[in-house]
């Protein structure tokens, strides 16, 4: 039983993703989540007390995605710039394809017209990458002048407006070749001695070692 109703939960979370991230929040209804779910609105209330807390609930869902994704990376093998490198094209592809993930980022642009306390974004996202150029200082491969809490700021800020171009632009179509040019341009500054091309080209011929 408890199966089911985990399963079920799930389901609908995700067809209410799927409308969030077409409609938005306000175009969505408890209506239109049961007309594309074919449960009931009285179902949909025993899972979720209100279309509130189910956008509550996408956007935790969206948040919960990374952290182990970020575990993963750091306790891999391999050069910290490389890895943060892997992890900045995992991060967009999921972006790109998994609607829950796009959902959470809407809302929380939508959060003004949510009445509930949405998790703050970003912070988990600063400390990662910090750490991990703090690891490419100790590895000797980040550049003398890189001081990694400004240089993390620069990129977390880099990335994801990356992100929001892309996507007001050409839907994310392209944009592991838009990170890719970014990377280019980042990896000159941060790079002991400079070869983006050469590090690139080694994270995109690597194993799918951060795939979901």
């Amino acid at each position: 039983m408890q199966v089911r109703a985990t399963a079920t939960r799930r389901f609908l979370l995700e067809t209410a993703a799927r409308l969030f991230d077409e409609r938005g929040y306000a175009g969505t209804s408890i209506s239109d989540i049961s007309a594309l779910s074919g449960r009931t609105s009285g179902a949909i209330y025993f899972h979720f007390a209100s279309k509130e807390k189910l956008a509550l609930a996408v956007v935790e869902e969206h948040f919960a995605t990374w952290p182990a994704l970020v575990a993963r990376v750091r306790a891999a093998d391999g050069p910290a710039l490389e890895k943060l490198v892997a992890l900045s094209f995992t991060v967009a592809r999921s972006f790109r394809d998994d609607v829950v993930v796009r959902a959470g980022s809407r809302l929380w642009m939508e959060r003004k017209a949510i009445d509930e306390q949405l998790p703050t974004p970003f912070v988990g996202w600063i400390e990662a990458v910090t750490a991990l150029l703090g690891e490419a200082r100790e590895q000797g491969t980040l550049a003398d002048s890189v001081v990694p809490e400004k240089a993390a700021l620069g990129i977390v800020y880099a990335f994801f407006g990356l992100h929001t171009v892309s996507d007001a632009l050409e839907g994310r179509d392209h944009i592991e070749d838009r990170l890719h040019d970014l990377w280019l341009l980042l990896l000159a500054a941060l790079q002991a001695d400079p070869d983006p091309e050469a590090l690139l080209g080694r994270v995109h011929a690597g194993p799918a070692l951060l795939s979901r």
